[in-house]
């Protein structure tokens, strides 16, 4: 009898033991599948990596992460950015920090920016290369206005001298984008120097491209500085000598984030992978 009970109480103990193990199932031992790759990349790196000169994450400073050139904030804090924090500009802020050298002497190149705003009240400058004579900068990336509750404006303006009156004005633009309101979009502005082209990519889609003959080498050498979040003669004082802020113009009134310097153009495809890659974190 005592056998019988002791047999008893192991078949219910083993019972128990087996009713808590879990079945084998094969696809928890399988390896780890590789991440997608966007055109050969698998990180936003790997892009032209020894051609970045200038690089702000705003991962909570508001430095670039390559000269270690550090910025000033006017009304600007660090919100959520689309990977860790970015510049979160307010309705009157914006940054301004030195032109970093590498910047000022490009040929070709490309600049990346990823911005988060709601539809604009006014012209709001995402990135400007501040001229100091000109009342337009030697490079600026601004949503324009005339956006919907569904599109946006966007404009590009490339200037090729450090002179005032001796320089060409490229303007791309503006091109009619959808969406570009209270998410993240990206705006990639590139110029070939050896074909004097301007293209202008939207998310990773090119929105166009122009090829501007009278554009000579250019020539930022004598650049002021830069900013982010508003335009050139939004600042105070204006970043332009004798020009005033414009009843017309306006802050971004959002995040902006990952601005990325190059001294190169991007390929299509570079761009496209750029995007991709970013969009995912990578």
């Amino acid at each position: 009898m005592k056998k019988i009970f002791i047999l008893m109480i192991a078949t219910i103990i083993f019972a128990g033991l087996s009713s808590c193990q879990k079945k084998f199932d094969p696809k928890t031992y399988a390896p780890a599948k590789p991440l997608p790759t966007y055109n050969g990349y698998s990180s936003s790196k790997e892009i032209a990596t020894s051609n970045l000169v200038a690089f702000w994450p705003f991962s909570g400073s508001l430095a670039d992460s390559l000269s270690a050139t550090t910025g000033v904030s006017t009304a600007t804090t660090f919100g959520a950015g689309l990977s860790g924090q970015g510049l979160q500009v307010s309705s009157t802020g914006y940054m301004v920090t030195n032109t970093p050298p590498a910047v000022k002497s490009l040929q070709s190149f490309t600049v990346s920016v990823w911005v988060n705003m709601p539809l604009n009240t006014g012209a709001a400058g995402i990135v400007s290369v501040a001229h100091t004579q000109n009342f337009w900068g030697n490079f600026d990336i601004f949503f324009d206005n005339g956006g919907t509750a569904t599109t946006g404006v966007l404009k590009v303006h490339v200037y090729d001298k450090s002179a005032s009156t001796a320089g060409t004005d490229a303007w791309e633009g503006g091109y009619t984008v959808s969406k570009p309101w209270n998410t993240w979009t990206q705006i990639i502005v590139t110029y070939d120097a050896t074909s004097q082209t301007v293209t202008v990519y939207y998310d990773g889609a090119s929105a166009g491209s122009n090829t501007v003959k009278t554009f000579g080498p250019l020539d930022w050498s004598k650049v002021g500085q830069m900013v982010f979040g508003t335009l050139q003669f939004q600042t105070n004082p204006s970043l332009t000598a004798g020009s005033a802020s414009q009843p017309w113009a306006a802050s971004v009134n959002g995040v902006i984030d990952q601005v990325r310097i190059y001294n190169i153009a991007l390929s299509s495809t570079q761009a496209s992978a750029l995007y991709s890659l970013e969009k995912t974190g990578r």
